[in-house]
């Protein structure tokens, strides 16, 4: 398991039977309770100990239910039956399905690229849209409990920052924008055909090295700001080995966001094979949108670079 931490939190209290959203037993109710006894031995049945002390009620000398309707408090019984061990979880809510995450990460995209419109004609902004996209996506990565208002303005904001960038960017190098768009739709279509055909995976290792490279970038990023702060330099413009260093940053932002949409991949299908509630879908929607934004500016980044070295020839 190599996902989301919050995510991951859920699936293991799941399995453990701990999380009462999850009914008695947890998604696997069935094959959890089997192993807790040992082969040869057989777990005394509960039904008859049960039922056999209830008073059976008669008229006319046949049990309730021979000439009136049957099983009135059917519904009763199935929500009892539903808590013994071998039938399926009760869950609070509807289960999470593959559809819900498509839906509501759809929306959330929608909302990215209406955002981006208004953007793209008001580049002021960005200023906006980085600031809020900062911190809505601080509150949404640790906030316990999903909020889909807040996903939602977290995509608007980050509409608005890419719109402006996007526009700003495509003023100076004309078609970057679209080409940056096409790039990021052909990259997350074949993470995603690679994943479901079992091809890459994300493993507990391949995260830790992501972590530790994820965290070594923003280092990067921030003394990056803080020397052009005080020496009015970028050390993005400085050259290793014939080729500029954002360039080269780039290409490793890209590699960076990739794994981050398998991570999401495998945040989703674990989430919907552990049956977690279906407001869980909100949180896999962030994931997938906050790492699409992030494929998308480094590739425009890639591109930028590209173009003003195949300009300056």
């Amino acid at each position: 398991m190599a996902g989301n931490p919050f995510i991951n939190s859920i699936i293991k209290k799941n399995r453990q039977g701990g999380d009462p959203r999850f009914g008695r037993f947890g998604a696997g109710g069935q094959a959890a309770q089997q192993n807790q006894y040992p082969q040869g031995q057989y777990q005394q049945n509960p039904y008859g100990a049960q039922y056999s002390s209830e008073p059976q009620q008669y008229q006319g000398g046949y049990p309730q239910g021979y000439g009136q309707p049957e099983y009135q408090n059917q519904s009763g019984y199935d929500q009892q039956y539903a808590q013994q061990p071998g039938y399926s979880p009760v869950i609070e809510g509807e289960r999470l399905t593959m559809n819900d995450v498509i839906m509501k990460t759809g929306l959330s995209l929608a909302v990215v690229v209406l955002g981006a419109a208004v953007g793209w004609y008001m580049p002021i902004l960005l200023v906006v849209g980085l600031i809020g996209g900062l911190v809505l996506g601080l509150v949404n990565g640790f906030k316990r409990k999903v909020s889909p208002v807040l996903v939602l303005a977290y995509a608007l904001a980050e509409g608005l920052l890419l719109g402006g960038l996007s526009g700003l960017l495509n003023a100076r190098y004309p078609g970057i924008a679209l080409q940056a768009v096409i790039a990021t739709v052909v990259v997350f279509g074949t993470l995603l055909a690679l994943f479901a055909n079992g091809k890459i995976r994300a493993t507990p290792k391949l995260t830790k090295i992501f972590l530790g490279a994820s965290l070594g970038y923003l280092a990067f990023f921030v003394v990056s700001w803080g020397v052009s702060l005080f020496t009015h330099t970028s050390l993005m413009n400085t050259s290793v080995a014939g080729l500029p260093l954002g360039l080269i940053v780039g290409v490793f932002g890209v590699a960076l966001a990739s794994y981050s949409l398998v991570l999401d991949f495998t945040n989703t299908t674990e989430a919907v094979e552990a049956g977690l509630p279906e407001r869980e879908s909100w949180r896999l929607a962030f994931g997938l949108t906050a790492s699409l934004v992030w494929l998308y500016i480094e590739i425009l980044r890639i591109l930028m670079y590209l173009a003003s070295i195949f300009s300056d020839n």
